[in-house]
């Protein structure tokens, strides 16, 4: 096994995957964006569909189930928790090359969900409901984030509510949790 390039944030992530032959991809789903912001799960999803896209191992430390099994619906090999070993992590990167997927022991011990129905698909926001999402992580009102992106009150709180929804948060602190672990906020 060789390394053949780091990235810091995503949009290096994104110039290394567009220039650089790889058999399997590391990623924290936390990474910044170039500008601060985190873009690691849309480059995700940019990646996964790629039909020559290599296996995706992801570095976590989100406990929310329907966000896990959301990564894995969009076609992540692998979830490693940031607290495991660096032998799960090598375990993780092996299974990863054989296209078997692999949990970390940490992840394998997150609680499952109550909800019995399918979990949505971490990701999938639409492009107004990424940016409603970010300005509230970093502690927007709804009203200001109407105000800056010229929408109504109304149109952004519906955009909030959706993008809530499918990632699995009920409630703002779990929004603000999540946006916390995953580098946004």
């Amino acid at each position: 096994m060789s390394l053949v390039g780091t990235a810091c944030d995503a949009g290096s992530l994104a110039e290394l995957y567009d220039t650089c032959r790889c058999d399997v991809i590391v990623a924290d789903i936390g990474m910044p964006g170039a500008n601060g912001e985190s873009s690691a799960v849309s480059l995700l999803r940019r990646i996964l569909r790629d039909p020559a896209c290599p296996p995706v191992v992801v570095l976590t430390m989100l406990r929310h189930p329907p966000v896990l099994s959301g990564l894995l619906v969009l076609g992540v090999s692998a979830i490693v928790d940031k607290r495991d070993t660096v032998h799960e992590l090598i375990d993780a990167i092996e299974a990863a090359r054989t296209r078997t997927p692999y949990l970390s022991e940490r992840v394998q011990l997150v609680p499952e969900s109550d909800d019995a129905s399918p979990q949505p698909r971490v990701g999938m926001l639409s492009v107004r409901e990424w940016e409603v999402f970010q300005f509230y992580a970093r502690g927007f009102g709804v009203s200001q984030i109407a105000t800056t992106l010229g929408r109504s009150v109304k149109t952004v709180s519906t955009q909030k509510r959706n993008a809530m929804r499918k990632l699995g948060l009920e409630t703002d602190a779990e929004l603000i949790g999540y946006a916390n672990q995953i580098g946004l906020a």
